[in-house]
Formats: C-alpha cells, structure tokens, sequence
C-alpha cells in the first residue's frame, strides 16, 4: 500500500516498488475538508490539490486508488492534540503525531485488513534489519538535507518489520529527476512546509477560529516576577522568542517561560534560555529493547538541529533524564528528543521537563501527557 500524498517523493516511491516487482496499490488519507478548518487555498499537503494530483499519477501508474476519511481520527488525535498541547504551555509537532497515529497506525491496519504486506510512504529515511540483535533499525537517510529519521523516531519493531522507505537511499535531486523523467504532473511541486492545517503558520488564528475561544491579554514578568508590560495572550508565544514582544527594556529579552494558569510570560536575556538537562517521557526504543544503565549517545531536541553530545540516563516509569555535555538553548517542552548511535535511531520521546523553562503548573502538563498518548 503507497500512503500517495499527492507530492513527488510518495509518487516517486510507488514508481520504484513497482519496479521492485510488487503489486502496489495506492491510497490517500483525507485528514481534514479546507472548509470545516478555514482554508481554501490549495498550496497545502492533504487538500483536495493533493488528492487530485495523488489520483492522476496512480492513473500513469495504472494501480488501483482510493481515499480513506480519516477525519474524525484526525481532529481527535491531532488538532485536537495540538491545541491542548498549546494550552497546556507545550509546543506540539503535529507532524510526529500524524505519523504515530494515523499513517503508520490506522493505514498499516487497513493494508493488513486488505492482505497487503507493507506501507510504502516518501519518507527519507532507512530501515534495515539487524540480525545480531534481532531488531530492526531506523537509520537516517543516505541524503542529509532531507533526513526525516526525527518524526520517525516513535515506530514500533512491528510497524518496522512492514514499512518500506524506498527514497532513503537517494537523494532529493534524483528523486525529482526521476519524477520528470517520468512525466509525473507533481515533478516540480514544491515541498510543503507548514503544518498542513494551519498553512499561514498563524496557530492562534487557527485556534481562536477552531475553537471560537479568545486568548486575553497578560503581563510580562522579568526574572525576578516583576510585571514589565502587557502580552497578547500567553498561549501566542514560544520558548526563545524575540520578535514581536514589543518591549523596550534596555537589552534583547527572549521568552524565557510561561505560566498558563496565570497567563504569565516571562521574559529575560538570551543566557537564561540555556539548560543542560531535560526529562523526557512516553518514549520509544528502537535499537535496544529498553534503556537499562547510563549510555553516551548524540541526541536533539528538534527537527533542524545539529546532534549534541549527551549521557541518557534511565528514571522512573520508563522516563529518561538526558544530560549534555554542553548547554542547550531553548529545550521545549512537548517537542520530541531523539537519540542517535551514528546514523542509528536509538529511540526517542516528548520532553516532559527543561528546568529553563518556568512553564504550565506540572499537574496541568501531566494531565495533558497521559491524555495525548492514552486516547490513541
């Protein structure tokens, strides 16, 4: 089963598993209808563009398509995540969540129901399996600029053992070559890169619009709590954040926290921002069965960032404490950490805690933690 999003890589991908030998079969997930989240642009992944152009190159392909409405699941599991995740003083990645819970859960179900061996997805990245461990391995792309391995990190042994990325062994440039070798109406499509439900990358507006809620305004809090001027609404702002603050306090302030219950934001010099350790919870091994002693990897704790070195160290509940060796600037709570063995995924999971950040009471964050990952 091709999971075909209707750009070049996932089309590109059901062209080189066919010509593998395997009887393919394309699919596209309808996540959202433009109308029912306010959109009526085009230039986003899952609109209706994206299913007409998906449907066109299974045509040239001659494989049979079709669209599943996934709706309702995905306005549970992911907006409705999302906006919680902000509420609660976290900052989602809806996109590591739209993997876990749709294209690598509920489609790997229905190919199994339709016999069909594996998901096929446009994904860079690898998967190999290693026979002195018994395991199957993630491992980063041959082509660096596109890596996807970071959203990836949360697959299981048995979703690896029935997913194939075919364009993790080639790079962006062929990818497209191939594609318009082909003539495929996608050839030059460009890439998108917003959140696919909030386009203009304005998430309040898309909240306040979703909702029909209104963010109020709050103060500013220097380090020592002191009020030093009027916010747009606590839930507007992340962690590290210069621009738009609109104060005039003598030196840059950066966002340096945030207090949900109080509608606080605190603000202070980019120093503050840095911290060497994090809590991470909900996580996911891949290259081990689980984390059993102290172990020095590389990790990161977002999408673009360069590996840090770092000591993982096992906690409580299956949560992990992760340790640089060199401080860290602006670790945000409900972004993913990823752990590296070369370009080996050890495993992954969501920070929990930054002692950087003074964010939401912790009762509301673990509240909002257990409900993301329990009504999947």
């Amino acid at each position: 089963m091709i999971a075909m999003s209707g750009g070049v890589d996932s089309s590109v991908a059901a062209y080189l598993m066919m010509e593998k030998g395997y009887y393919c079969e394309g699919t596209t997930m309808r996540l959202y209808r433009n109308e029912e989240i306010g959109l009526n642009q085009f230039h986003t992944c899952c609109s209706q563009r994206d299913i007409e152009d998906a449907s066109e190159v299974a045509f040239q392909l001659d494989i049979p398509y079709e669209v599943l409405d996934f709706t309702m699941d995905f306005k549970e599991k992911i907006i409705g995540k999302f906006i919680r995740t902000y509420e609660a003083g976290g900052t989602p990645n809806p996109c590591i969540d739209c993997n876990r819970y749709m294209k690598f859960d509920k489609l790997l179900r229905f190919a199994e129901e339709k016999g069909l061996e594996y998901v096929v997805t446009g994904h860079y990245s690898r998967i190999e399996y290693d026979r002195s461990s018994g395991r199957y391995l993630l491992k980063k792309a041959l082509d660096p600029s596109k890596d996807q391995s970071y959203v990836l990190y949360m697959l299981t042994q048995e979703q690896l053992a029935h997913i194939q990325f075919p364009l993790g062994w080639k790079t962006k440039t062929e990818v497209r070559a191939l594609a318009q070798r082909l003539g495929f109406c996608n050839a030059h499509k460009h890439d998108s890169q917003d959140i696919c439900f909030v386009p203009n990358g304005d998430y309040v507006q898309f909240m306040e619009q979703y909702t029909g809620k209104h963010y109020p305004e709050g103060d500013f809090l220097d380090l020592e709590g002191q009020p030093v001027g009027r916010h747009c609404g606590a839930v507007r702002y992340t962690l590290g954040q210069r621009k738009e603050l609109r104060l005039a306090l003598g030196e840059p302030v950066y966002v340096c926290g945030k207090d949900m219950a109080a509608n606080t934001v605190t603000v202070g010099p980019e120093r503050a921002l840095y911290c060497r350790t994090l809590l991470a919870d909900d996580m996911n091994w891949i290259s081990i069965p689980s984390l059993e002693k102290p172990m020095r990897i590389k990790a990161k704790t977002r999408y673009r960032q360069v590996e840090q070195w770092a000591t993982a160290y096992p906690e409580q509940n299956g949560c992990v404490r992760l340790v640089f060796e060199e401080p860290q600037r602006a670790v945000t709570i409900g972004q993913a950490v990823v752990l590296y063995h070369g370009d080996i995924v050890v495993g992954g999971g969501t920070i929990s805690q930054a002692p950087a950040q003074m964010t939401a009471q912790k009762d509301d964050w673990n509240c909002l933690t257990n409900l993301g990952g329990g009504d999947a």
